[in-house]
């Protein structure tokens, strides 16, 4: 395994909370700071071998709802595609680049925790899947996770617009479908930010009930991101990792 040079940045969020194009932006702003980076979005839809068990358990196929499938099971397949990919995602460490994810391993332990009833529960199912992946599968651990923190309502409404922009079907997925499913994920995801290892960042994504302009969120995400890009002393990943190579 090649010495780790570069930096890991995973951003999260419920769906709608722009994780897409805050990720497309990031990247542009640290191209334009003059530095190498890579973007990868996980599930992998299309290209990995797991990604398809994971688009037929959306679909449906496996369970109607959400939370009939269990959290350790349904997270599986999801971690398998990142195990997957884990061999580019190192080699693009080892050679400097700036990775950023549009979702990454707190995915799972939001959606997939968000099933169980008590902050106890998910706690133990954080642990469970943090060292499925991380110990088990080798994963690179990220260097900063931010948080899209957007208000469900919002999220909500902007989905809608989005389904009815592409021509999808309201809630074509057993996740979008179940409002329940998305408020809990919500509340998952602001534990997993507060209780789990590693530097993460909260970044308000609303206000007034309504999106912030993408440019404005970009600004604080940058804000965030800037440290560990160009600071090793607030880098989580290693501890003789050198600033990005330019």
């Amino acid at each position: 395994m090649g010495e780790r040079r570069g930096r890991l940045i995973a951003l999260e969020g419920i769906d709608a909370s722009g994780k897409a194009t805050q990720t497309a932006l990031l990247a542009q702003r640290a191209e334009a700071a003059g530095l190498r980076v890579r973007t990868i979005s996980f599930p992998r839809y299309g290209e990995g071998f797991f990604a398809e068990m994971v688009e037929r358990y959306l679909r449906g196929e496996f369970a109607r709802r959400a939370g009939d499938v269990s959290p350790y099971l349904a997270a599986l397949p999801y971690a398998c595609d990142r195990w997957q990919a884990a061999p580019v995602l190192r080699e693009w460490l080892s050679e400097g680049h700036v990775v950023v994810c549009n979702r990454y391993v707190a995915a799972n332990l939001a959606h997939q925790g968000s099933k169980l009833a008590s902050p106890a529960e998910r706690r133990e199912f954080f642990g469970w899947d943090l060292r499925l992946e991380h110990e088990v599968f080798g994963l690179p651990r990220p260097d900063l996770q931010v948080l899209l923190e957007v208000p469900t309502d919002v999220a909500v409404a902007l989905r809608r617009e989005r389904d009815v922009r592409e021509g999808r079907q309201e809630g074509h997925d057993i996740h979008e479908a179940d409002l329940a499913y998305l408020q809990a994920t919500a509340e998952a995801y602001r534990q997993v930010a507060a209780e789990t290892p590693g530097l993460w960042a909260v970044v308000q994504c609303a206000g007034g009930g309504r999106m912030l302009p993408p440019e404005r969120i970009n600004e604080a995400l940058w804000d965030e991101a800037r440290g560990v890009l160009y600071n090793k002393e607030q880098s989580t990943a290693g501890s003789e990792d050198d600033a990005c190579d330019g």
